[in-house]
């Protein structure tokens, strides 16, 4: 049940997440980018709100220097560790030091992407 109905910013981010195809990660950076936002932190805030997952697959979102970043709003514990195994089932692989292995698995979308996001 939602607490509260996503606010049209919030529903711009879903639908871009929902665009990274399974096996691979964006950057909240990137996804900032694809949105016009300016803001990572933005993108960060909306997805920690996400009450869509997995539908919604903001397990698929990473920070900017390649770690894992946070799940749900947990940097550390259970839930970054739900993280690493949604992207471990996946395919995407992360090193002890939470780094992301293989770099060919950060998707970047085309420069022509959907303006209607």
């Amino acid at each position: 049940m939602l607490l509260r109905k996503p606010t049209d910013f919030e529903q711009r981010v879903y639908k871009a997440v929902q665009g990274v195809p399974v096996g691979r990660v964006v950057t909240y950076a990137i996804l900032a980018d694809i949105l016009d936002c300016r803001s990572a932190q933005a993108i960060g805030q909306a997805l920690r709100r996400n009450p869509f997952a997995p539908a919604v697959p903001c397990h698929r979102v990473i920070r900017t220097d390649l770690s894992l970043g946070g799940y749900f709003g947990a940097v550390a514990g259970k839930q970054l560790e739900k993280k690493r195994a949604l992207l471990l089932a996946e395919g995407v692989e992360f090193d002890q030091q939470g780094l992301l292995v293989d770099r060919r698995k950060l998707y970047r979308p085309n420069a022509g992407c959907d303006p209607s996001i």
